[in-house]
């Protein structure tokens, strides 16, 4: 079959619905298919999922591949690894986007190895350029953008010889654009057979613990660090956070969390949540890359560190040179002289 060169992003589904990492990779997926003048698709597996399709239209999709069966209704790698394999030799396109979950970074290996496929994992960008190698320029190709050592360097990683090109992308790191209701596009329903020994595994029970903080949802994030000193001052952050209201959540950078200040759910950076509120208020935290990381593209960034030179003044539009002890008390108490 003639190689469609499209770009394909998995529509993974989570409690009925798609997932926001789908959607936000949707947003991404659109601007990379227009830059490169092809048709954006979405692949969504499951039982009972093709009535979302709406959604996947109005987010940004033109065809949509459904494949319905009942061994689909609980995610298990080798069934969903053999029709996504089977549908991506048959369709051929040029880019495969997943988001970087437990599910993603379960099956896009799975279906990279099986197409002999490069895979970048845990892009925090995706651009289209060119790239130079041996001699020899490649045009129109994914620019696969993620940290590298710690998160010290940002590496570019290309795969210029063999489609499709892969990558999964982390959570929250793109923007979910708007829906364009009554938005139409193409449903393509994918005939699904699944052998016995597919079923090597079943799921005899299924139990969800729900987050206990949605940090993605959050308008202001008041984030603790190291610096804090204890689990007990995380308190101090608990009023201040419900002086700013109910849109506002507590963070926390990966140093508090490993001294069991505060649960890991809260933990922003790159190994914990990638957040965009219109305020962060990072307190006690001194800024490395892994937490910038997560952080940086925030609206507004207020940072109270006791060190002038602590990293995370580079980045921050407000600054207060500062013991937070102190600090927040004070923003405390003037906060409740004008509510």
């Amino acid at each position: 079959m003639t190689p469609h060169n499209d770009i394909w992003v998995f529509a993974e589904v989570e409690g009925g619905q798609v997932a926001d990492v789908s959607l936000e990779l949707l947003g991404k997926g659109r601007e990379l298919a227009e830059g490169l003048g092809v048709k954006l698709a979405a692949v969504i597996l499951g039982s009972g999922t093709r009535r979302l399709a709406s959604v996947l239209f109005a987010h940004g999709a033109d065809m949509v591949y459904s494949a319905e069966h009942e061994g689909l209704a609980e995610y298990t790698t080798l069934p969903y690894a053999r029709v996504l394999t089977a549908l991506v030799r048959d369709r051929k396109p040029e880019i495969v986007l997943y988001g970087a979950t437990p599910l993603g970074r379960d099956l896009a290996p799975r279906v990279a190895s099986a197409l002999r496929a490069g895979l970048t994992a845990d892009c925090t960008d995706l651009q289209i350029g060119s790239y130079e190698s041996g001699g020899r320029l490649y045009q129109r190709k994914l620019l696969q953008i993620r940290p590298a050592w710690g998160g010290n360097i940002i590496a570019t990683i290309v795969s210029p010889d063999v489609l499709p090109q892969m990558a999964t992308v982390r959570e929250g790191v793109m923007h979910v654009p708007e829906p364009q209701d009554g938005r139409e596009g193409i449903l393509i329903d994918v005939p699904v057979e699944i052998p016995p020994e597919d079923h090597a595994v079943r799921i005899l029970e299924r139990q969800t613990h729900p987050r206990r903080v949605d940090l993605r949802a959050a308008d202001i994030i008041v984030s603790g660090g190291y610096g804090l000193g204890s689990k007990e001052n995380f308190a101090l952050l608990e009023e201040l956070a419900s002086l700013l209201g109910a849109r506002a959540q507590i963070g926390a950078s990966r140093a508090a969390v490993d001294a069991g200040f505060v649960h890991a759910d809260h933990q922003v950076g790159q190994t914990g949540t990638t957040v965009r509120p219109k305020l962060y208020i990072a307190c006690g935290i001194s800024g490395a890359v892994q937490h910038r990381a997560g952080m940086e593209e925030s609206a507004k960034i207020i940072a109270i560190n006791t060190d002038p030179e602590a990293p995370i003044f580079q980045i921050a539009h407000y600054g207060i040179v500062g013991d937070v002890r102190e600090v927040i008390p004070r923003l405390i108490k003037a906060l409740k002289g004008k509510l």
